[in-house]
């Protein structure tokens, strides 16, 4: 055993290779990772074991294992590690309706992942936010719009939102058939959409229906689809046991059903919440063994480090302790950290490649996708470039870390809205004034100041031709659980859809001065605007856009490029309108099964052009079990070029079962030329005209559906205009389970 432990460390000096006779089977670079992995913690004592379990794992030098840090993030870019391209926050991402998109996006945030960990390496560095494994995508449904962190996600659709998750994580995680370009991690498992200040001790409750038709599909994708080879446990209890100790979600659903063969992480400390915040277990030696029993195989915070205690104890086994280990190794072989730097080429990724030029006009091509046109009375937009005045107003218009989102990196220059008007329009006179602060807030605040700002705008926006409004949020607002001091705010999460107050005051007085007005919300969640949109003559939404947020918004405005991002949520006119926050239950939320009046619908946005379908070929009858091919032509019938987002609604006809009002099943963002018409065409699988039935199982059965291809969503009656196009087919056949 003596020797043993000094060829271990010899190697782990010298490298793998240079003692070659004495090569320990983990060392062996010629066999399966699997074979090395066994082997290597079969020599490890079960401290040590224990030690690999927590995010700030201290390296083992007599096995040559180097300290690892388990932390790190990259949701709309590498975050919190300096220099790095940011693109839009994900509800942005999102609105662009670009699957595709979303790929390449994650294929440049790990392409500067890598580059920045071979940096780290190089310079002898494994801290937080230095490692390889990323905390990204958040992939929760967006149940309710007043929820802070919504703004993570990729909308209130679970189609949408499997589309993009999957093609982030592929994009992510890469495309070599050995290893891992980086680790992904779908966010947090289960039924996780807040309240933020009651997550450490909420219970989240659905029945079965909600859990596989809502919650369950965007997971099941990024497993099955994705390869994701990480889950984060969510901090909320559900249906009465913690997330990161629940038997029926980590080992019955993740594991048994879903097939899953990663590793799961809990969220920061959420193993401390079963005992601390939830009561579920007496001390933390307890806490661990439930969460390692149920297939939480690391934890964020240090609860973990009494399992050896547990294991003294009886409360749980080292056998099940391997199990963890394993798993939480093999990530760290596909990875490569194990195997030299010329087997690995995501080793080879230079630091240059961080914010390069084709990152930066990615960042721009996906600021400029995501922007959502709501509103354009008497075609105000775009704007001319003769303009002589222009008064640019808001809080939002020269913020750049507004435009950041959360979960950000630091890019190496910002465009705001602002300095993006300037740059389009170098000879005109612009005038900014703040006008307002972003709500009201609850602390100390100057009022002189305040009416000083006010009188401001008012005086700027009086000697201009044209007023451009930058209003909104900010992730200073909404966000994960933190402190506001501002009214309709608490702990990051919003009491209230409204645009605050001395938003609305604002451009309500602006508005009486009868010009040409332009409001731009900047936000990450839904907005009940509903006197704007019966009021300001034109609307776009850009999100949090990311660093080149004021160029895309300057390009939309100015004609430059012809917007054609859709909703990833519905915008109701109030929170009356729905259902309790802290209600998980999906009756009468988002666009599947809300049955009231909307301000703005999901999947809706307006061009610069016009649209029109026509000539759909749907097969009359279908067997369960089978796939088809539905098309459609899609007609530029305006005089602009422009994108067009094509989207596939299913709607079944069938009053004997539980179901969506109507259901997204396919979209597809096109380029057409004024007058072109193109063919498009959707693949109609089981999975899409499936439903869960009255026994819990997602099944495609016999009976009648519409199906809808246009550029947004059929109302509520099934009704179709020139932009969507109707077919009815009839399903027959024995029922088919969906696996």
């Amino acid at each position: 055993m003596k020797k043993r432990i000094i060829t271990s460390v010899v190697l782990s000096l010298f490298g793998v290779g240079q003692l070659q006779a004495q090569v320990l089977p983990y060392q062996n670079v010629k066999l399966p990772f699997e074979q090395r992995v066994n082997d290597l913690v079969s020599r490890m004592t079960l401290e040590e074991k224990v030690s690999q379990m927590v995010d700030e794992a201290p390296a083992i030098p007599r096995l040559g294992i180097p300290e690892y840090n388990w932390w790190n993030e990259c949701l709309h870019g590498v975050a919190r590690a300096g220099l790095a391209t940011v693109f839009p926050e994900p509800i942005g991402s999102a609105a662009s309706f670009d699957a595709g998109l979303i790929n390449r996006i994650g294929n440049a945030t790990s392409d500067e992942a890598r580059a920045k960990h071979n940096e780290f390496i190089r310079q002898g560095k494994h801290e937080r936010y230095e490692g390889l494994t990323f905390w990204s995508p958040n992939i929760n449904i967006f149940r309710d719009p007043r929820w802070g962190r919504g703004m993570e996600t990729y909308g209130e659709d679970p189609y949408l939102t499997s589309a993009m998750g999957v093609n982030f994580i592929k994009g992510l995680q890469g495309n070599d058939p050995k290893y891992l370009k980086l680790v992904a991690t779908a966010k947090h498992y289960m039924v996780h959409s807040g309240p933020e200040s009651e997550r450490h001790r909420f219970n989240a409750t659905t029945d079965q229906y909600d859990f596989l038709d809502t919650y369950l599909p965007a997971f099941k994708a990024s497993v099955q689809e994705g390869k994701a080879f990480s889950i984060m446990s969510a901090y909320n209890s559900y249906n009465g046991v913690a997330a990161s100790a629940n038997i029926f979600l980590l080992s019955k659903v993740l594991r048994q059903e879903l097939g899953f063969n990663g590793y799961v992480v809990s969220d920061c400390d959420a193993v401390a919440d079963i005992y601390e915040g939830h009561k579920e277990a007496a001390n933390k030696e307890e806490a661990s063994a439930m969460a390692v029993t149920a297939g939480t195989d690391l934890n964020c915070g240090s609860t973990y480090r009494a399992l050896v205690d547990a294991v003294k104890s009886g409360l749980i086994s080292e056998d099940r302790i391997n199990i963890s280990v394993k798993r939480l190794f093999m990530a760290r072989f596909k990875l490569g950290m194990f195997d030299p730097n010329n087997m690995v080429k995501y080793a080879s990724i230079p630091y240059s490649i961080v914010n390069s030029k084709a990152n930066q006009q990615l960042a721009l091509e996906a600021a400029r996708k995501s922007i959502v046109l709501l509103k354009n009375a008497n075609q105000i937009l775009p704007l001319s470039k003769n303009i002589k005045n222009v008064a640019v107003i808001g809080p939002n218009a020269d913020d750049k870390e507004m435009l950041w989102g959360n979960y950000n990196g630091t890019p190496a220059e910002t465009v705001t809205p602002l300095q993006g008007i300037k740059a389009k329009l170098p000879g005109a006179n612009i005038v900014y004034a703040r006008g307002c602060e972003l709500a009201e807030s609850t602390g100390a605040i100057d009022s002189a100041q305040v009416k000083r700002n006010f009188d401001e705008a008012i005086s700027v926006a009086t000697k201009s031709d044209v007023v451009i409004m930058f209003l909104g949020l900010s992730p200073r607002l909404e966000g994960e659980e933190m402190k506001v001091q501002a009214k309709g705010f608490s702990g990051g999460d919003r009491e209230t859809i409204d645009l605050p107050k001395p938003q609305e005051d604002l451009i309500k007085a602006l508005s009486k001065l009868h010009k040409p007005l332009v409001l731009v919300l900047l936000n990450g969640s839904a907005l009940a605007i509903n006197w704007e949109a019966e009021n300001v003559p034109a609307i776009i939404d850009a999100w949090y856009g990311g660093q080149a947020a004021g160029r895309a918004i300057a390009d939309v405005l100015f004609g430059d490029y012809n917007p054609a991002g859709r909703l990833p949520v519905t915008f109701y006119k109030s929170t009356a309108d729905l259902p309790a926050f802290d209600d998980y239950s999906m009756r009468n939320r988002t666009y599947r099964y809300f049955n009231g009046e909307v301000l703005y619908p999901f999947g809706y946005g307006l061009s610069y052009t016009t649209f029109k379908y026509s000539n759909i070929k749907v097969p009359q009858t279908l067997i369960t079990g089978k796939s088809y091919i539905v098309t459609a032509q899609v007609q530029n019938s305006g005089k602009v070029a422009g994108e067009e987002v094509v989207q596939l609604y299913v709607k079944h006809l069938d009053n004997g079962i539980r179901k969506p009002i109507v259901a997204l099943k396919g979209f597809k963002r096109i380029y057409l030329k004024a007058g072109e018409t193109k063919t498009v065409s959707f693949n109609i699988n089981p999975e899409s005209l499936s439903l869960v039935d009255k026994n819990n199982k997602q099944t495609e059965r016999a009976g009648i559906s519409r199906i809808f291809i246009g550029g947004a969503q059929p109302d509520h009656q099934g009704h179709t205009a020139t932009n969507i196009t109707a077919g009815k087919v009839i399903v027959k056949g024995t029922v088919y389970t969906i696996k």
